[in-house]
Parts: structure tokens; C-alpha cells; sequence
């Protein structure tokens, strides 16, 4: 059994739960305060609990997408000569800042998203989220997903620059 292979797995189940579930709480928070201070809404409102339920899928998706630049630079650590304490540090330090880079870029498209659509229309988004216009809260949720998945490649690839991959020579020969 490969060891460092193994011990990738525990950690990734470990910290994809807890990431998962801190992301997920702290995006419902976000969304909660935001609709209770800005939009003067609460849970009761099925317009805004459809609108909470596809910010917590985009930014969750956005978010998942960091897992392959994890699992790189995880297996370029791997291969140096570095303790198991040290390849399990630096495994959560590249993963907290993966995570921390597209946790905010999410929720900069989801805010951006809104924003933009709102601008672009003559209806008033919010008043009508606010009357519980559940046809509203649909298309904002579909401008939101589709802008997720039209950055999600761009973000990763952002995050892949942060890789720390060795440094090939300029020249060969």
C-alpha cells in the first residue's frame, strides 16, 4: 500500500467535509445577513430560499473545482524529501488557499451576477423577491449557475498558477 497515497485520501475525506461545511454554513450566513440587513427578507420567503439554495450550489461548485490543484500540488510535495507532518502542513496550506481564492472569486461572480442583472432590467428584482415571485428567483438562480460554470475554468486556472511546480531550465543542451 502506498502510504502517502493513503494518507492523501484520509486527508482530503477529513478536510472536504470540514471545508464543505464551513463554506456552506458561512455562505448561508452571508446570504442570510444580506437578505435580512439589504433586501429585508427572511426565511419565510420561498422566492428567497430558492435564490440562498443556488448560491449554495454556485459557490459550492466553484469551490470544488479546486480539488484537482490540491491534489497536484499534494503530489508534487510528495515527491521531495519532506516529513509526513511536513507534506500534511503544506497539503492544508496550499488547500486553504486554494479554497480561500475561489471561495472569493464565488461569491464576487454571485454579488456581481445579481448585480449586473439587476442593472440590466427594468423590473425590480428585490421587490419582486420580496413578494415571493418564485419565476424571478429561477432566472436569477440560472444567471447565477451559468456564470459559475462559465468562470469555474478560469478560476482553477488561476489557482493552478499558485502550484508550486519545479522550475525547468530555460534552455536545454
Amino acid at each position: 500500500m502506498n502510504e502517502k497515497i493513503a494518507l492523501l485520501g484520509i486527508v482530503e475525506i477529513i478536510s472536504s467535509l470540514s471545508c464543505g461545511i464551513a463554506i456552506l454554513f458561512l455562505t448561508y450566513k452571508v446570504m442570510s445577513v444580506y437578505g435580512k440587513k439589504r433586501l429585508k427578507m427572511d426565511q419565510n420567503n420561498l422566492a428567497y430560499n430558492l435564490l440562498i439554495a443556488g448560491v449554495l450550489f454556485s459557490v459550492g461548485y466553484m469551490v470544488s473545482g479546486v480539488i484537482d490543484p490540491i491534489l497536484d500540488s499534494y503530489r508534487f510535495l510528495s515527491s521531495t524529501d519532506i516529513s509526513k507532518s511536513q507534506l500534511i502542513f503544506s497539503f492544508l496550506s496550499y488547500g486553504g488557499l486554494y479554497i480561500a481564492i475561489s471561495y472569493f472569486c464565488a461569491l464576487v461572480i454571485v454579488f456581481l451576477g445579481l448585480y449586473i442583472y439587476s442593472s440590466l432590467t427594468s423590473i425590480s428584482e428585490l421587490k419582486e423577491l420580496k413578494e415571493n415571485n418564485i419565476g424571478v428567483a429561477i432566472v436569477l438562480i440560472a444567471i447565477i449557475l451559468t456564470m459559475s460554470l462559465m468562470t469555474s475554468n478560469g478560476v482553477i486556472l488561476l489557482i493552478e498558477a499558485f502550484i508550486p511546480y519545479p522550475e525547468f531550465p530555460a534552455k536545454i543542451g
